[in-house]
């Protein structure tokens, strides 16, 4: 269980995600099961850290509010930012197959994440295999936007790259009604782009304010509007991003 700056293990409550329409719907029998499944509920402050990169921890945790974003980091504190994790992302899976985490998990924002034991994970599979393919597509989408990071900061330019990451995370944060009158809150600093990105900070500002002068974005502080996805998307040299509809675990 995550020890600084969480602030404690409370009871689960109604899960805020389950009337959202991107989300499908468990049979009652999986929703009882992955009731009993959950050990209860735990809150991280802002900067707060989930998973230490190469601890072992006995959790596996399901976001039900806030951002975090998956890091790996070098030994002179270089990292990067490998992805962005939202509510209704289950985090923590890539430890279920080897002993320790390979990447740093740290919350973007304050947080309510959903606990469950890492040793009960088989339990699911055997009693549940219909959540046990649910757990299954989520991990392959999770391999799917890293294929496009990948992607992203391997042979996409300056401004490819920032089109694609803007496009990207408006378009998650739109299925979840994180969107605002065409307007939504952004957690990151230019410093968390750079380091998705592989930009230095001085390159991430020039092409920001070439993107700028597109108007295809406005992003004033930590405010960000997007004014034409799909010209964005094109910008990005990407389709325009669909809606799909996902397991809730």
């Amino acid at each position: 269980m995550p020890k600084p700056h969480a602030k404690g293990v409370t009871p689960c409550k109604a899960c805020p995600l389950r009337g959202l329409a991107i989300f499908e719907n468990q049979n009652a029998e999986e929703v009882a099961f992955i009731q009993t499944f959950k050990v209860g509920e735990v809150s991280i402050d802002q900067g707060g850290p989930i998973y230490f990169e190469g601890e072992a921890s006995p959790y596996l945790y399901t976001v039900l509010e806030g951002w975090a974003f998956r890091y790996k980091s070098l030994a002179d504190g270089r990292r990067q930012i490998v992805n962005y994790a939202l509510p209704g992302d289950f985090i923590g899976l890539q430890n279920s197959v080897s002993k320790t985490m390979e990447c740093g998990v740290e919350a973007l924002t304050d947080m309510r994440l959903c606990v469950f034991p890492r040793e009960d994970l088989f339990n699911l599979f055997v009693a549940h295999p219909s959540l046990g393919f649910d757990l299954t597509w989520l991990a392959a989408r999770e391999e799917r936007f890293l294929d496009d990071n990948l992607l992203a900061v391997g042979r996409r330019t300056a401004m490819e790259k920032i089109a694609y990451l803007i496009s990207h995370l408006f378009a998650r944060a739109r299925e979840l009604n994180l969107v605002h009158d065409g307007k939504l809150d952004i957690p990151m600093t230019q410093q968390h782009l750079a380091d998705t990105l592989g930009l230095s900070l001085v390159h991430l500002n020039k092409t920001l304010k070439k993107l700028r002068a597109t108007g295809l974005v406005v992003l004033d502080g930590r405010s960000l509007i997007v004014r034409d996805e799909k010209a964005l998307a094109a910008v990005a040299k990407i389709d325009t991003p669909r809606r799909e509809r996902r397991p809730l675990i």
